[in-house]
């Protein structure tokens, strides 16, 4: 599912609570400067693979947390999904290490 990008709908307006362990890189991208985001759409890479429980549980607070309205809302963030195992040097870098979140820079570096 390499280059998969989800994008959030609204389904219902129940509140979730995310882990402070992905708060950080979410953060980040709630943070991006509104000049930087009229250019570039904001970004985040989530590394994984098939039959990853944590990877799964993580895809489900993120698709959560595109659900939530307010200030901080990342329903204009897209999520592209990175399978390691299509992708020798991310199954290396990563097979000990997933899931894994990163922000995508607008120059194309993590």
């Amino acid at each position: 599912m390499a280059g998969l990008v989800a994008r959030s709908t609204l389904l219902s307006s129940k509140a979730f609570i995310i882990p402070s362990t992905i708060n950080y890189c979410l953060r980040a991208v709630r943070s991006h400067s509104a000049v930087a985001q009229t250019h570039s759409p904001r970004r985040l890479l989530l590394y994984s693979k098939k039959g990853c429980c944590l990877c799964d549980g993580l895809k489900d607070k993120l698709h959560s947390a595109f659900l939530m309205g307010g200030p901080d809302s990342l329903a204009d963030v897209q999520l592209e999904v990175r399978d390691i195992t299509t992708n020798p040097e991310w199954e290396k870098t990563y097979q000990y290490e997933i899931p894994v979140l990163a922000r995508l820079l607008a120059d194309g570096s993590e």
